[in-house]
């Protein structure tokens, strides 16, 4: 009981908790569809790996729609190292249940990766409700309540697979040096989204795409993931982010020198 409270916890803290956090400090905001979310970095990058695999492996963004919504019903979307019982990581799968050891668990690309395998066995999954579809996953006592967080995977996964070009952004804390190699951020772009990154002599990476939807989706990750990889400048077609604490950062910019649609750079601090 006192685990599935923290969980509980964790979660409310983490997702539905209204904090002058929100307003003055590092947040990220998704806007798709006339509906607006803020979410910490950590819980963007989380979703940025959820969708990322999901397009990866080829599924719609129903898919990572449900993904997102169990997650933050599961764990606010932080990869927790405990739960009810043995529950652990972003969807409090547990081992005792066959989904992996603790280490792979608390592996997002790993625990995302066993999440897809189990939802797509599910008959119907990219057309039912997904109070039953994410139950059928996860069996969970409260399945209801999955359905509480629809809208935040549907914005997130939305802006995330670029469906909503410039959709999501980020206002962060400034950093003054790269907190990632370029084979960290190069490897990352491979295992969660299936893209090569070319790895410039100033440290930025170059990323060419197939279509203006792939760029954006590279585009709205590595915004997603610029806490943890220390992006100063995303920058795809004539658009721009930048990396600030003001207000400004939560908006895509535009550029004078616009760079072919397809092709995404990402600028670590140097």
């Amino acid at each position: 009981m006192a685990a599935a409270l923290a969980v509980l916890l964790t979660g409310l803290l983490a997702v539905g908790v209204v904090s002058y956090r929100w307003f003055t400090g590092p947040t990220c905001r998704a806007v798709a569809g006339g509906q607006s979310f803020a979410f910490s970095p950590a819980q963007t990058r989380n979703a940025a790996i959820i969708t990322a695999i999901a397009m990866k492996r080829g599924l719609p963004a129903r898919a990572a729609t449900i993904a997102i919504a169990t997650a933050i019903q599961e764990s606010g979307m932080i990869n927790i190292s405990h739960g009810d019982r043995d529950s652990l990581g972003l969807f409090q799968q547990r081992p005792s249940q066959g989904w992996g050891t603790p280490e792979q668990i608390l592996d997002p690309v790993y625990s995302t990766n066993a999440f897809y395998d189990a939802l797509i066995k599910v008959d119907n999954y990219t057309e039912g409700e997904i109070t039953a579809v994410a139950q059928a996953v996860q069996r969970s006592a409260y399945p209801e309540a999955y359905a509480d967080h629809e809208g935040q995977g549907r914005v997130l996964a939305s802006t995330l697979s670029g469906h909503s070009p410039a959709g999501l952004a980020c206002r962060l804390s400034r950093t003054t040096r790269t907190q990632a190699t370029s084979a960290d951020i190069t490897a990352a772009l491979v295992a969660e989204m299936g893209q090569t990154g070319t790895a410039e002599r100033d440290g930025t990476i170059t990323v060419h795409t197939s279509s203006t939807r792939a760029a954006w989706a590279v585009a709205e990750w590595a915004v997603a993931s610029a806490d943890a990889f220390g992006f100063e400048l995303v920058t795809v077609a004539n658009r721009e982010w930048r990396r600030g604490a003001g207000r400004g950062a939560l908006d895509w910019g535009t550029t004078d020198a616009p760079f072919d649609g397809t092709t995404v750079t990402l600028t670590p601090a140097s």
